[in-house]
């Protein structure tokens, strides 16, 4: 599956360093070429030895081996590469990287790459989310590398919060996708909705909700990956794709949402709604603030058009539909109540009531609820996972 493809693994200093050998065993298997840089720090976490065993290749961590006295063509590695992959990226390897801090071999690989760039954070709840660490990641990424987002659990403080690196298999399961030959969706044309809407009734106030768009963005980065010609209908949100070929449509209220999404209806081969769309809107907008008076105020609602219902309605032979359902209560009853009502082929259930799901998080805990009373409940995954489990479950409906 992946004979012939070089991948160049960096490791960093971190307590997830040892997810690294089942890393490249599992990428071994698959017939990959794979060799490792780690830095020193990352040695006191896995042993040199075991990766190299493991990979079939010498582990560089020096730029001049004392004791051979051979250098290390740091350049040569860094064409070798098809991929490289820095895996775990400590928060000092993580500053390293977005600031040029060209201090040990590592760095000075990932200076020298031609090839595309991924890194897997892994640190304690606070250190990830510190204002330092957000803005290197933004960085990177704007660079045009790749962030693995690591997955909410227990961490090795004993914390339970952000920072636990991506779980090998699912690694593994992306670079598949990104190399894969075939790609399973070339060809296919998706639409997908994500973030937020805003409802306003006046120049500076609106109704709207707390979602961030790291769903619905995920989904459209894994469909691109996978070869789709994908078109991203995204509400307000700041989140970046990581592909550069998705169509990205910005919009800010449900009904322009809805207009953007209905315009491609007859285009798409596969659509899933991800959005968390406003159900109500207000029937009155003043084009001046309104200026705060005695008593209270009262708004007058109306309901907003149905996206998903309008592609359920005109649904053609061999296209996907998918939506989204955010519940509280009875979750399992709405969802199945939602994928009739909107003649959908899939309905993706999350519920408040999990912790680390919904919205603004950057993980998930979904239930896929099918026709014919079918579903399957997984456990707490980074989004990248989860729409990665999307996709699989999409090409399964395509193929049958």
């Amino acid at each position: 599956m992946l004979k012939g493809k070089k991948i160049l693994i960096g490791v960093s200093g971190s307590i997830a360093a040892y997810k690294i050998a089942y890393l490249v065993r599992a990428l071994k298997k698959l017939q990959a070429e794979v060799k490792v840089v780690m830095t020193s720090s990352a040695s006191h976490f896995i042993g040199p030895l075991t990766l190299s065993t493991l990979s079939d290749n010498p582990v560089r961590s020096r730029f001049y081996d004392k004791d051979s006295g051979e250098w290390t063509n740091h350049v040569e590695l860094g064409m070798w590469a098809d991929l490289m992959l820095v895996a775990p990226t400590s928060a000092n390897t993580l500053s390293k990287m977005a600031n040029g801090l060209c201090d040990n071999l590592l760095i000075a690989t990932y200076l020298s790459a031609k090839c595309p760039v991924w890194f897997a954070p892994a640190m304690d709840l606070d250190m990830y989310k510190h204002p330092s660490t957000v803005k290197n990641i933004e960085l990177l990424t704007q660079y045009g590398n790749r962030c693995i987002e690591p997955n909410y659990g227990e961490l090795a403080s004993g914390l339970v919060g952000k920072g636990r690196m991506e779980e090998p298999d699912i690694i593994t399961d992306l670079i598949v996708n990104h190399f894969s030959e075939s790609k399973d969706f070339d060809g296919k044309r998706v639409v997908v909705t994500a973030g937020p809407t805003y409802e306003s009734f006046d120049p500076v106030r609106f109704i709207g909700n707390n979602s961030s768009g790291k769903m619905g963005i995920a989904i459209a980065d894994e469909f691109s990956s996978r070869g789709a010609d994908v078109t991203l209908v995204c509400g307000p949100s700041s989140i970046q794709c990581s592909s550069d070929t998705v169509n990205r449509i910005n919009v800010t209220s449900a009904a322009e949402m809805y207009n953007a999404v209905v315009s491609n209806k007859a285009q798409f081969d596969i659509a899933v709604m991800a959005a968390a769309v406003a159900d109500y809107t207000p029937k009155e907008t003043f084009t001046d603030k309104l200026k705060k008076k005695e008593g209270d105020l009262n708004i007058e609602l109306i309901r907003t058009q149905d996206i998903l219902k309008s592609l359920g309605k005109k649904k053609k032979k061999g296209q996907v539909l998918v939506g989204f359902a955010m519940e509280t209560e009875n979750e399992l009853e709405n969802a199945t109540k939602k994928l009739v009502s909107k003649n959908a082929d899939l309905i993706v259930l999350n519920s408040l009531n999990d912790k680390g799901a919904g919205f603004n998080s950057d993980t998930n805990k979904v239930t896929f609820v099918y026709p014919d009373n079918k579903s399957v409940e997984y456990e707490l995954k980074s989004k990248t996972g989860v729409a990665n489990d999307i996709a699989n479950t999409v090409k399964k409906i395509l193929d049958v």
